[in-house]
């Protein structure tokens, strides 16, 4: 090649993004997921020996899992093809599965079929590789970044191993950006003259690294944006420090698919830490949520949805707190109304908790189901007329208010549950005086100094 092709190349190769320049052509260079991937580990020796069974990659956006399946491809022997659920269709699987057939009849070459965004296929579309899978005629590997239990089909699933993609660690991600900040043929150096000098302080390196949220293509993008913008000095050199990271960063790309798993890993931590009583968390994870693009009347029906099953009567305040940070915020808007969402939270966090409502109700739902259309009995029944009088309806009923400590004994609750007690009050807050005064109402007791 002359110094012209040369350069020629070396224009078309630096037009590519670093991202892509620098992705691991073997084992040897790939960083991350040693829980799966060390030595020794299944999967890297299903790998090395060319034995691959189907299986479903699933992990966060730049944990590798597009970045193995090419490794795959190039080390194996049977024939390998690649496709992305996002701008393929069903027609063209079965044209690749024909194929694949074909290869299978007549050479005897198996067909390893990659599938990114699997999940972008709704169920019934799935089914289009089982009975291929079943019989051998490709080896499926499917990536996703959505969790495989909801989003791939059941009966596809159990024929494939899972492999669980973890975010990459700071450290892993400062060795990725350090080796392409090194790699004359393939890394950062492509994207400047010839003879210009780069240096990245340490500090700007581990800002990059952080902010990156574990996603190796978001730290290269971000390391490729500084040293493009980034003029170089009058000794010659493009000198990035943390200024320029954070510039060039800006702000951290928050992992939260509002319709995906970490949208409810995410409200569910919430949930826990306002029921356990940690306000740290709760804020934590109430602004995480805010910070991620939630909808803001989303987090306000969870908080008082928290308030009614976790701290109920302990504080009947909670529920008018919890709505009136809705109202707050409906009348603020962001970002003000932010912080009425995130002062429940806090409020939830700290205050008495008690799930009694909450079980109580699951209890007699259970009974509502289980018995069906129970009646009432008699001598609660309404009797606005005098057949109905004549019948038994409120015969004997007991008004509470003409009885001086306003208790009465009669049958409340259908026959078959008249012995039921759902409503179990703890000693928490506020809970703890109706405990006290309903421990009287129920054994028949003298209410009235508990009712002052």
């Amino acid at each position: 090649m002359d110094i012209f092709d040369h350069a020629q190349s070396q224009k078309m190769i630096a037009s590519v993004p670093l991202a892509d320049r620098m992705r691991p052509r073997d084992l040897s260079e790939f960083v991350g997921q040693e829980t799966i991937l060390g030595p020794g580990k299944l999967l890297r020796t299903s790998i090395e020996d060319d034995a691959l069974s189907s299986l479903i990659f699933w992990g966060p956006p730049g944990s590798g899992k597009t970045t193995l399946a090419r490794i795959i491809a190039e080390r194996s022997e049977h024939r390998f093809v690649a496709f992305s659920a996002v701008t393929s269709g069903i027609k063209d699987v079965k044209g690749i599965i024909a194929e694949a057939k074909q290869d299978l009849k007549y050479s005897g070459r198996r067909t390893i079929l990659f599938v990114d965004e699997i999940h972008r296929f709704n169920k019934a579309q799935q089914d289009v590789f089982l009975p291929f899978v079943e019989d051998g005629t490709v080896t499926l590997i499917g990536a996703t970044t959505e969790n495989p239990s909801f989003e791939v089909n059941s009966a596809l699933l159990s024929r494939c191993r899972t492999y669980v993609f973890a975010s990459l660690e700071p450290k892993d991600l400062q060795a990725i950006l350090r080796r392409a900040l090194e790699d004359t043929e393939r890394g950062v150096p492509l994207d400047v003259s010839d003879g210009t000098r780069i240096s990245v302080d340490d500090d700007a390196l581990a800002h990059i690294a952080e902010f990156a949220q574990g996603d190796a293509r978001v730290a290269l993008s971000g390391l490729e944006i500084a040293v493009r913008n980034t003029p170089a000095g009058e000794n010659g050199e493009i000198h990035i420090d943390q200024a320029v990271a954070e510039e060039a960063m800006q702000k951290r790309a928050l992992l939260y698919d509002k319709g995906g798993e970490e949208h409810f890993n995410i409200i569910s931590a919430l949930h826990k830490s306002v029921r356990d009583s940690d306000p740290d968390a709760a804020l934590y994870w109430v602004t995480r949520m805010i910070e991620g693009g939630e909808d803001p009347l989303y987090i306000a029906r969870r908080l008082i949805r928290m308030a009614v099953e976790d701290i109920g009567l302990a504080d009947p305040r909670a529920l008018s707190v919890a709505v009136s940070a809705k109202e707050a915020y409906h009348f603020l808007g962001s970002p003000e109304g932010e912080l009425a969402l995130v002062e429940t939270a806090v409020y939830l966090a700290t205050t008495p908790k008690s799930n009694a409502i909450y079980t109580g109700f699951k209890q007699a739902q259970g009974d509502v189901r289980k018995h069906g259309a129970l009646p009432v009995p008699l001598v609660i029944r309404n009797a606005p007329t005098s057949l109905m009088k004549d019948i038994g309806y409120g015969k004997g009923y007991k008004y509470s208010h003409d009885y001086e400590d306003a208790y009465v004994e009669q049958q409340r609750l259908p026959d078959r549950l008249a012995d039921r007690t759902y409503y179990h009050p703890t000693d928490r807050g506020y809970e703890g005086r109706i405990k006290e005064w309903l421990e009287g109402f129920r054994t028949g007791g003298e209410r009235k100094k508990n009712n002052k």
